[in-house]
C-alpha cells in the first residue's frame, strides 16, 4: 500500500469501460430522467422571466441544448461523460496515494452498473454536475496527499472546482466553506493561497446572483425560495408547539396559508407539504417574507432547541444512515418515474412553452430499456435503501478510510480527500428541504471508491502489527554483563590451568592436603606431599607477606649449584611455581 507513481494509461480503458456503461444508461433512458425541477429549469428560460432560484449555469446549458438540437440528451451524454472522467481520475489519484490497484480499477469500472450511478448520471438535475466537480475534487486532494504539498496546478484546479460547485447549487458556496476551513487544518503548505482560492469561489456565486445577473435581466430568487427552510421550521414549531404563537403571529400565517396547511405541514422531514401545495400562496409569503422570518428568529431566540431538533430531523439525510417509513416524508426520495411532464407536474401547473414535449421517455433502445427498467426499479426496493440510497452511511466510510489511510500511510494529507465529503454533509445537515437521495449523491460515489484504500489499510496496519509482534518474540534476552571492579578491592585470581589445583588465595579448610597423584610437585615428582618451604609459601598467601628463612640447599635439590633447576620450581606447572610467580 505505499505510494506508488500513477500509471496513466490504466486510464484509458478504464474511462472508456465506465463510459461505455453509463452509455447504456443513455440510451435506456433517453433523453433522461427528470423531476418538476427539470421542467422548471427550461420553462424559465424559454417564457420567462428567467430566475436564479436554480443553477444559472445549468439553466443555460440546457438552454443551448434545446435551442441548437431541439432536444435535451446532449446534457445527459455530457454528463456521462464527464461522470467517467471524474470517477476514472478520482480512482487514478487514490491509486496514486497508496490504495491496492486492482481493487481500486475494478470498483471504479463496476460502479456504473449500480443504478445510482448509472441512473442519476443520466438525470436532468442540477446535482448531477454538482457531484461530478465534488468527486474530482476529492481526486485533487487525493493527488495532493500523495505529492504531499499543495502545488500551483492543484490549486488552481481546486480552485476552478471550488467555484463550479458554488455555480452548480445554490447552497455551493457554504460546502466550498467547510472544505477549505477542513484542508486549512490538514496542510501545512500554501494556505494563504488556499484560503484566498476558497474566499474567491465562495464569494463569486453570490456576486453574480446579487450584482452580475440582473444586469443580464436574470432576476434573483424569490424570498420564499431562500427562506422556504425557515418556514418549514415554523410549521413544525405550531404544530407541535401551538401555545408559542399569538394571534397576531397566526394572522400573519393565515395571509399567506390557511392554518390547516401550516398544521399539516409540520412535518420534521421535509417542507413538501407546506410550500407545495395550492393553498399556499407563493406572492403572499413573498410579501410577508420579512414578518414571517422576524417571527422565526424569535423562535430561534426563545426555543432554540425546538428549532435545532428540526433541523437535525430535516438533514437526517445527511446523518442517519436508515429512514424513516413511518414519518410523514421520512423515506428517501430517489427519483421521479412518470413518462412526460404533464403526468409528472400536471397541465398549466408550470409555464408552457413550445417543446415542452422533450420531457418525455424516448428511448433509444427499448430492448437496453428492458433490461435497465427492472434493474433500477428492483434498486428502488426499501431494503436496500441504506447501502445504495442513504449519503450519510457512505460518509462515514469516508472518515474511516481517510483515517486509516492516514495511519497507515503516516500521511495526514489523507484526511483531505474527505473534505469535501464533510463540506457536503454538514452543509446538507445545517439547510436541506427534504429527504432526497441527490443532496448526499457525492459522499456515497467517493465513498464506495475509497473502499479499497480502508482495506488496504487495515491489511497494512495488521501487518505491522504481526511483525511487530515477531520481533519481539524472537528478541533474546541479553546477556548479562560481569559487575565493574569497585575501587581498591582485590583482583580476581587467574584460573587454574589444571582442573584439581586449588585457587591460591582460598581458605585453608578448602585447601587440599596433597597435590593430585598426576600433579607434579616441586621436586617434579608425582605423590609426594608439599616440602616446608613450600607451606611457608601458602600460609604466607593467606595472610600477610612473609619472607620464610632461608634454608641451605641440599646437595642434590633444586637450586644447587651446577644442577639442573627442577621443572616446578619456578615457571613449572606445580602448585609452588604458580605462587613463586604470583609472587
Amino acid at each position: 500500500m505505499g505510494t506508488a507513481k500513477p500509471r496513466p494509461w490504466v486510464a484509458i480503458p478504464t474511462f472508456l469501460i465506465i463510459q461505455a456503461v453509463l452509455a447504456c444508461w443513455w440510451a435506456a433512458f433517453y433523453p433522461g430522467l427528470f423531476s418538476r425541477d427539470s421542467v422548471l429549469y427550461l420553462s424559465h428560460t424559454v417564457v420567462g422571466p428567467w430566475v436564479s432560484d436554480h443553477s444559472v449555469l445549468y439553466d443555460a446549458l440546457l438552454s443551448l441544448s434545446f435551442t441548437k438540437t431541439g432536444d435535451l440528451g446532449a446534457v445527459t451524454f455530457a454528463q456521462t461523460t464527464a461522470m467517467a472522467a471524474a470517477l476514472t481520475y478520482l480512482a487514478q489519484s487514490l491509486k496514486a496515494l497508496g490504495a491496492p490497484r486492482l481493487p481500486t480499477t475494478l470498483v471504479a469500472m463496476l460502479m456504473p452498473l449500480a443504478p445510482p450511478v448509472g441512473a442519476f448520471s443520466v438525470t436532468l438535475w442540477k446535482d448531477v454536475p454538482f457531484t461530478i466537480c465534488a468527486i474530482a475534487v476529492a481526486g485533487v486532494c487525493a493527488r495532493i496527499a500523495a505529492r504531499r504539498a499543495v502545488t500551483v496546478p492543484t490549486l488552481v484546479g481546486l480552485g476552478l472546482l471550488f467555484t463550479t460547485l458554488g455555480l452548480f447549487r445554490a447552497n455551493g458556496f457554504l460546502v466550498v466553506g467547510v472544505a477549505v476551513l477542513a484542508l486549512l487544518v490538514i496542510v501545512t503548505t500554501m494556505r494563504v493561497r488556499l484560503l484566498l482560492a476558497g474566499t474567491f469561489a465562495a464569494a463569486l456565486p453570490l456576486l453574480l446572483t446579487n450584482l452580475v445577473f440582473p444586469q443580464f435581466g436574470i432576476m434573483a430568487p424569490s424570498k420564499t425560495y431562500v427562506y422556504h427552510t425557515a418556514f418549514g421550521d415554523i410549521a413544525v414549531a405550531y404544530r407541535d408547539h401551538p401555545e408559542l404563537f399569538t394571534e397576531q403571529d397566526k394572522a400573519l400565517m393565515a395571509t399567506v396559508a390557511p392554518l390547516t396547511r401550516w398544521w399539516d405541514g409540520g412535518t420534521c422531514y421535509t417542507i413538501n407539504p407546506l410550500i407545495w401545495r395550492r393553498d399556499f400562496s407563493w406572492p403572499q409569503a413573498d410579501a410577508h417574507a420579512s414578518e414571517l422570518l422576524d417571527l422565526w428568529k424569535r423562535l430561534l431566540i426563545s426555543e432554540p432547541r425546538m428549532i435545532i431538533d428540526t433541523r437535525l430531523c430535516r438533514g437526517a439525510i445527511a446523518w442517519r444512515p436508515v429512514q424513516d417509513e413511518f414519518a410523514i416524508g421520512g423515506m428517501t426520495y430517489r427519483f421521479s418515474r412518470r413518462p412526460n411532464a404533464d403526468t409528472y407536474v400536471g397541465p398549466n401547473k408550470v409555464p408552457d412553452f413550445p417543446g415542452r414535449w422533450v420531457y418525455s421517455l424516448r428511448p433509444k433502445s427499448w430492448e437496453l430499456n428492458q433490461v435497465a427498467d427492472p434493474w433500477l426499479t428492483g434498486a428502488l426496493a426499501p431494503q436496500y435503501d441504506w447501502v445504495l440510497w442513504r449519503g450519510a452511511l457512505w460518509a462515514y466510510v469516508s472518515y474511516l478510510a481517510v483515517a486509516l489511510g492516514a495511519l497507515a500511510l503516516r500521511n495526514r494529507y489523507v484526511l483531505g480527500v474527505a473534505a469535501v465529503v464533510a463540506g457536503q454533509q454538514l452543509t446538507v445537515l445545517a439547510n436541506i428541504s427534504a429527504q432526497d437521495f441527490r443532496y448526499m449523491a457525492s459522499p456515497i460515489f467517493v465513498g464506495v471508491l475509497l473502499v479499497p484504500l480502508l482495506l488496504g489499510g487495515v491489511g497494512r496496519l495488521v501487518v505491522a502489527s504481526v511483525r511487530g509482534v515477531g520481533r519481539a518474540l524472537r528478541r533474546k534476552p541479553a546477556e548479562p554483563r560481569p559487575p565493574l571492579p569497585q575501587p581498591g578491592a582485590p583482583e580476581p585470581a587467574p584460573d587454574a590451568p589444571s582442573g584439581n589445583a586449588p585457587a591460591p588465595d582460598a581458605p585453608p579448610a578448602a585447601a587440599p592436603d596433597a597435590p593430585s597423584a598426576d600433579e607434579p610437585t616441586a621436586h617434579g615428582a608425582a605423590g609426594h606431599g608439599p616440602e616446608p618451604g613450600e607451606r611457608t609459601a601458602r600460609a604466607a598467601s593467606l595472610s600477610e607477606p612473609v619472607t620464610p628463612d632461608p634454608q641451605p640447599s641440599e646437595p642434590n635439590g633444586p637450586g644447587a649449584p651446577g644442577e639442573p633447576e627442577a621443572p616446578g620450581a619456578s615457571g613449572g606447572t606445580g602448585a609452588l611455581g604458580r605462587e613463586g610467580d604470583r609472587e
